[in-house]
């Protein structure tokens, strides 16, 4: 009976101690985490800051970059990795395996993806949009421009199937599309052609149409013309069109912590960041007669309407 009662003694401190430890081990554990794994082509300082602020923003996930040479073949790396993809090459090399682990590729244009993937949309990739929505600058213009209701918009080969989807959110909204294809862009008729039947201007994000070489033109033009040009993005703002929406970093950031608290399975196929900014051009506004933008008052309203139903 002695040596009963001091093995339970014994067994007593022992189960504690158990407890304590697992309670430890609990604490110290996060309830849930990740293998977050980013990739591009170059490691380069840009790169380096946006997976320091992401892990910074999650520190109870384990986030790593790879630069892509290192990578193995997708379909080699573990299914639990959520991958993101910061660059073009990073998302040929993943369409190369159907058997890849979850993926988000971050900001990829709508006709980059097109370029690669047409009509089609690969499982476990989800793609974030890096041009600004167009129904979002639509309604950029409204609050900006009011008395704006023919909306020029130039075209190419490349870009000529957004323009079904832009008269649908322009046709609620009272405002009628202009379409003008710009086959040559060395030729300036199409242009003065599109001013003449239009109080505004829209900017796809085509680069073929808007790039270093066609920007003097294109700016000039609607200078001339006294016509404003908004967008195609925050670049071309500060080269010399009105104004444009877009999203930073921060942004960005805020689009990736909200997806990464969600199984990849509840991933959107698609999706533009819910976050954004208004960028204007003041001395563009001062040149053409218009009011200087109030980018965070616009931005607010911008967003308070994307709330309502």
């Amino acid at each position: 009976m002695g040596d009963q009662s001091r093995m339970t003694l014994f067994l007593i401190p022992l189960r504690w101690c158990r407890g304590v430890l697992l309670a430890a081990l609990l604490l110290a554990t996060p309830a849930w985490s990740a293998d977050i794994l980013l990739t591009a082509v170059q490691d380069s300082a840009g790169v380096q800051a946006f997976t320091q602020a992401l892990a910074q923003q999650r520190p109870e996930d384990q986030i790593t970059f790879t630069p892509l040479k290192d990578l193995p073949a997708p379909s080699r790396l573990p299914a639990s990795t959520r991958l993101i993809l910061l660059d073009l090459p990073g998302l040929d090399w993943r369409l190369q395996d159907a058997q890849g682990p979850p993926t988000l590729v971050l900001r990829i244009s709508r006709l980059q993806a097109r370029q690669r993937l047409g009509d089609t949309h690969p499982a476990k990739i989800s793609l974030l949009w890096s041009d600004p929505p167009l129904e979002r600058q639509l309604h950029l213009i409204a609050s900006i421009l009011p008395q704006a209701h023919r909306i020029g918009v130039l075209y190419g080969a490349d870009s000529e199937f957004l323009l079904r989807e832009l008269m649908q959110f322009a046709k609620p909204m009272g405002l009628e599309i202009v379409p003008q294809r710009w086959n040559n862009t060395n030729d300036s008729r199409a242009l003065q052609t599109l001013f003449k039947n239009s109080d505004v201007l829209l900017g796809l994000d085509d680069p073929k149409l808007y790039n270093p070489k066609t920007a003097k033109n294109l700016l000039l033009s609607s200078y001339a013309q006294q016509l404003p040009l908004v967008g195609p993005n925050a670049g071309f703002v500060r080269a010399g069109s009105l104004a444009s929406t877009y999203s930073d970093q921060p942004d960005w950031l805020a689009v990736l912590d909200r997806l990464l608290d969600h199984a990849p399975a509840n991933w959107p196929h698609t999706l533009y960041p819910e976050h954004f900014k208004v960028v204007g051009n003041p001395q563009v506004a001062r040149s053409l007669g218009i009011e200087q933008v109030d980018e965070a008052a616009v931005a607010a309203r911008l967003a308070e309407g994307e709330k309502r139903p």
